[in-house]
């Protein structure tokens, strides 16, 4: 069965309607496993400042409020599960960062390649023009990582990569711990200012002789007022009131813009997860039927590495894939798996106008 073709595509029984000859195999860039980094100067700029902010919220939750409390236990079970949370947000991060999101191997359309898939009648594969890569189904060209990645919902600046099929999971859970820390701080702000307000900072004022009554007696003599405020144990916080306020206040902030943006970006990333549907598709998809691929919780075990278990929130444990498949048989497979489809609707070759195909048809 013949795949049908947009007007915008031309269709030659020929491979040379790809140009192979325009593509040249890259050379041996090492190993599997070298890590993955995007040289993007806007997205290295987003990773730093997700990483200062992280780290002014640990300034503030140690230094303003948890160390200077008189609560020991408060202060070291909420310290315990606030750096918990910090570390695996960060260590999160950097996965999603540093993880190949799926990659196609670049520079595989040479003449070569393509004439060694031996394409039978009904056969098609797909090149995109800018990356010189056979395409394989459900992935769409970055224009930031300039590749092509499988299963591509969006390219997120404050992780400086894609997100794809193999880093998914680790930008769900970076989007949730970073939620789950905001939250924790807004809760320890609102503690901060019920308990040591008035009490603490009131006896400071109290100190230098300020009271609701503008006439009162200072408590302290003049003497003592020339003396430099010490300190006490049992006060909420080392600073000066208005560095504390500020301190909190921009904490605030922070937080809960951070808690509304991650929560929403990781109930749209379970969503898509849920559905086996990523970002890209569902804005192409429009207003069509939306195609069933399987069961979901099945597609929320491949994402996040098998049977439900603590390793899911463990940003260091991988997803399920198969069995990795060379470039010959990766493509062969992409090509079979093309001529499953009978029928392409009009907004869906649309989608694809820009990509160069060729097809082996019967004589």
């Amino acid at each position: 069965m013949l795949v049908p073709t947009h007007h915008f595509r031309d269709i030659e029984r020929e491979p040379e309607y790809l140009q192979p000859e325009q593509c040249i195999l890259p050379p041996d860039t090492g190993p599997v496993g070298t890590m993955w980094f995007i040289r993007d100067g806007c997205g290295i700029a987003c990773a730093i400042v997700t990483w200062f902010l992280v780290l002014y919220a640990e300034f503030v939750v140690l230094f303003v409020m948890l160390i200077p409390s008189r609560d020991y236990v408060y202060s070291v079970i909420n310290g315990i599960l606030f750096n918990l949370l910090a570390f695996l947000a960060l260590a999160s991060h950097c996965r999603a960062m540093l993880t190949d999101p799926g990659a196609v191997p670049k520079g595989n359309a040479t003449k070569e390649f393509i004439e060694s898939l031996q394409l039978k009648p009904g056969q098609v594969v797909y090149k995109c023009p800018k990356c010189c890569s056979i395409k394989p189904d459900r992935a769409h060209h970055c224009s930031v990582c300039k590749r092509c990645i499988r299963k591509m919902d969006h390219h997120c600046p404050w992780v400086n990569n894609c997100v794809g099929e193999n880093n998914q999971k680790y930008f769900v859970l970076f989007t949730m711990y970073i939620a789950l820390i905001s939250l924790h701080a807004l809760i320890m702000v609102g503690f901060h200012f019920l308990h040591c307000f008035e009490e603490d900072w009131t006896n400071r004022l109290q100190a230098f002789g300020v009271t609701k009554k503008e006439t009162a007696e200072p408590k302290v003599s003049h003497q003592e007022k020339k003396q430099p405020l010490k300190v006490s144990s049992t006060e909420c916080s080392s600073f000066s009131p208005p560095t504390t306020v500020i301190l909190l206040i921009l904490l605030c902030f922070e937080g809960l813009l951070f808690l509304i943006f991650t929560s929403v970006m990781f109930g749209t990333q379970v969503h898509s997860i849920c559905t086996d549907e990523t970002g890209i598709e569902r804005l192409k998809r429009k207003h069509q039927p939306r195609e069933h691929r399987g069961s979901s919780w099945k597609a929320v075990e491949e994402a996040f590495g098998g049977a439900f278990s603590l390793n899911w929130f463990n940003p260091f444990s991988g997803p399920c894939h198969p069995a990795p498949l060379s470039d010959e048989d990766w493509v062969r497979q992409v090509a079979d798996t093309n001529t499953e489809t009978e029928t392409e609707t009009e907004d869906q070759s649309e989608d694809r106008k820009d990509e160069d195909s060729v097809e082996v048809t019967d004589d």
